[in-house]
C-alpha cells in the first residue's frame, strides 16, 4: 500500500499552530477576553463562519493562552493529520482494514499491502523521552491551583470550568494495559475535578477493577497535545491495538512519551500541560449540567473526584479547548473525518455496503445513509442490522436510510428524492424497540432506553413490490458526453464546480458574506498600535 504523508508530521501543537498560521488559518487576539462565557461566544460565532483556528493571548485571571477551533474546518482536521485532502483519510481506513483481516493475504499484492502494515507498525511503536519538554516546570501539590487555568464555561447554566480536550490517561490495574480517552473534567476545588465518562468506556472499566482490589486508581490528563493525539484518543479502534500504537499508525511514527513525575503512567512528553492525580474508589461529586452536542443541557449526576497532588508543564505553555453544542462544532469535523477512515473497515466487515456517511447536522452519529449493491429482496434490512452492529460507535445510531449504489449519500438532494420516491412508510420502515441508548438523548421516553429505525430506500424488486414501477428518467451517455465537449463553446464554463458542498449536508456558507463577516469580527477583537 502507497504511503500517504506528504509532509512531516508535526510533533506538537506549538508546531501546528506555525503552520496554521503558515497557511492564513490562525488569528491571535490580543484584546483580553474573559473565559467565562466570552470565549466560547466569540469561537462559536467564528466557527459557524468557517472561520480560522483562534489563539487567544491575553485571558482574563491566567497567564496562560488558549487556542481553540483549531479543528474547526475539515481542511484543518485533514493537515493535523499531515495529509493534504480528505479523500487520503482513506488510504488509513484501508490500512486497519487489513490489520483485523480474518484470513491470510492471497497473491503478491496482498502479501505486499500486509508487509507495508507491518513495517507502519514498527514505525508507529511509542519512544521514551528522557529530557521531555512537559517537565520543564514541575508543581508541587502544595503549589498546585485549577484556578490559574483558563478553563472554559462555555454555556450560561453550565456547572463551571472544564477540560474538554485533555487525554485522561488510566492503566488497568491487573494487566498495566493503559487506555487514553478523551472525557470531560469539571473543576471541583483547586485540586480537584470530577470526570464524565459513560461506564463502557476504558477509564471507567479500569476503575471498577481498581475498586475491587481496594486501590486507588491512578489519572494523568496531558492538555494541548497535538491534534492527531486527540483524534486518535477519541476513535473507538476496532482492533486490538494500544491508543499509543494507533496514533502512531495515524501520525505515520511513533508517539514520543515520557513518565509521570509521581503517578506510574506514561503522557505525550511534549504536551503542554499534564495533571498528576488518583482516584479513590467510591469518591464521587455532582457532576454538571453542562451544553452538550445534542443542543441541550445534559443533567446533573454523581461523578469520580480526581484530587490531583502534581502539575508539570511546559515554559509559558499553551491551553487547547473546545466545547459542545448543536453543529457545525470542532467534534463535528472530528466526526466527518473519522466516516472517512470508517468506511474501509466497514465495507471490508460489510462487503455489499458500498459508502456510508453520517450528515453532521444530524450530530454526526444519530443518521446513517449507507449505500448498498443490492441484490435479493430484503437486503435494505439485512444491512441496517448488519451496520448497527458492526463497529461501535454505531450503537447510538437511531436512523439508518439504505440506498442504492447510484444513489450519492453524500448529497442531500439525492437522499431526499430517493425518500420520496422510492418509500412507503407501511412497507419500508422497520423498528427495533427497546434498545440500550444515548444516555444524552432526551427525546428517549426512557432514559438509556429507545427505539431504531431503518428505512429501505432502496429499489424494490421481486416479492417486494406487487405492480409495475416507472422507468426511471435518464439520458444517454453519448448526449452527456456531447454537452460536455461543447459546456466551453456555450460560454458556460464559469458554471462549473458551482454546486454546493454536500460533505456538510447541506451546510453551505455564501463566501462572500463570510469573509466580510470574519474580517469585520476579527477587526473588533484584534488591537492594533
Amino acid at each position: 500500500m502507497k504511503l500517504f504523508r506528504q509532509e512531516p508530521l508535526t510533533r506538537d501543537i506549538r508546531d501546528f499552530l506555525t503552520l496554521l498560521e503558515e497557511k492564513g488559518q490562525l488569528k491571535r487576539i490580543s484584546s483580553p477576553v474573559d473565559s467565562d462565557l466570552e470565549i466560547a461566544a466569540i469561537s462559536d460565532r467564528v466557527l459557524g463562519m468557517g472561520g480560522p483556528a483562534l489563539l487567544f493571548e491575553n485571558v482574563k485571571g491566567s497567564s496562560i493562552p488558549v487556542a481553540v477551533n483549531l479543528l474547526g474546518t475539515m481542511e484543518r482536521v485533514v493537515w493535523s493529520m499531515g495529509l493534504e485532502k480528505q479523500e487520503e483519510l482513506e488510504d488509513l481506513g484501508k490500512k486497519l482494514a487489513l490489520l483485523q483481516q480474518p484470513r491470510p493475504p492471497k497473491g503478491f499484492k496482498e502479501t505486499k499491502a500486509f508487509a507495508s502494515v507491518a513495517w507502519d507498525l514498527l514505525k508507529a511503536r511509542p519512544d521514551i523521552d528522557l529530557l521531555p519538554p512537559c517537565h520543564q516546570k514541575v508543581i508541587s501539590e502544595k503549589e498546585l491551583d485549577l484556578n490559574h487555568l483558563p478553563l472554559l464555561r462555555p454555556w450560561p447554566e453550565d456547572a463551571g470550568g472544564a477540560i474538554t480536550l485533555g487525554l485522561v490517561i488510566t492503566k488497568d490495574p491487573e494487566t498495566g494495559v493503559p487506555n487514553v480517552g478523551v472525557y470531560r473534567l469539571q473543576r471541583q476545588s483547586a485540586k480537584s475535578m470530577t470526570v464524565h465518562w459513560l461506564s463502557v468506556r476504558g477509564g471507567a472499566r479500569h476503575l471498577r477493577k481498581a475498586a475491587a482490589m481496594n486501590k486507588k486508581l491512578e489519572v494523568a490528563v496531558a492538555i494541548g497535545v497535538h491534534p492527531l493525539l486527540v483524534m486518535a484518543a477519541a476513535t473507538p479502534i476496532p482492533v486490538q491495538l494500544s491508543e499509543w500504537l494507533f496514533a502512531g499508525l495515524y501520525a505515520g511514527e511513533g508517539v514520543r512519551l515520557t513518565k509521570c513525575k509521581t503517578i506510574d503512567l506514561q503522557v505525550p512528553s511534549h504536551s503542554e500541560i499534564v495533571l498528576e492525580g488518583s482516584i479513590s474508589p467510591g469518591e464521587e461529586m455532582m457532576d454538571g449540567p453542562f451544553g452538550d452536542h445534542m443542543g441541550f443541557y445534559g443533567g446533573a449526576e454523581s461523578s469520580p473526584l480526581i484530587r490531583f497532588h502534581c502539575m508539570t508543564q511546559r515554559k509559558k505553555p499553551i491551553f487547547l479547548t473546545t466545547f459542545s453544542g448543536r453543529p457545525p462544532k470542532e467534534e463535528a469535523m472530528l466526526a466527518i473525518a473519522l466516516n472517512r477512515i470508517y468506511t474501509p473497515i466497514l465495507k471490508q466487515q460489510i462487503p455489499e455496503i458500498i459508502d456510508f456517511f453520517l450528515p453532521m447536522e444530524a450530530l454526526s452519529y444519530k443518521l446513517a445513509v449507507i449505500s448498498i449493491d443490492k441484490a435479493y429482496p430484503g437486503q435494505a434490512k439485512r444491512a441496517a442490522m448488519a451496520f448497527w452492529s458492526a463497529l461501535p460507535q454505531f450503537t447510538y445510531t437511531k436512523f439508518v436510510v439504505v440506498v442504492d449504489s447510484t444513489i450519492n449519500v453524500r448529497d442531500p438532494r439525492q437522499v431526499v428524492w430517493v425518500l420520496s420516491s422510492q418509500v412507503d412508510p407501511q412497507r419500508d420502515l422497520f423498528i427495533l424497540e427497546n434498545t440500550p441508548f444515548d444516555t444524552l438523548d432526551f427525546a428517549s421516553e426512557n432514559i438509556g432506553l429507545g427505539g431504531r429505525l431503518a428505512i429501505d430506500a432502496t429499489t424494490k424488486i421481486g416479492p417486494e413490490k406487487n405492480h409495475d414501477w416507472g422507468k426511471p428518467l435518464t439520458r444517454s451517455k453519448e448526449l452527456e458526453d456531447k454537452v460536455d465537449e461543447r459546456w466551453a463553446e456555450l460560454g458556460l464554463s464559469e458554471l462549473e464546480n458551482k454546486q454546493p458542498s454536500p460533505e456538510l449536508f447541506g451546510y453551505v456558507i455564501d463566501e462572500l458574506m463570510r469573509q466580510k463577516k470574519i474580517n469585520n469580527s476579527l477587526r473588533l477583537l484584534s488591537c492594533s498600535k
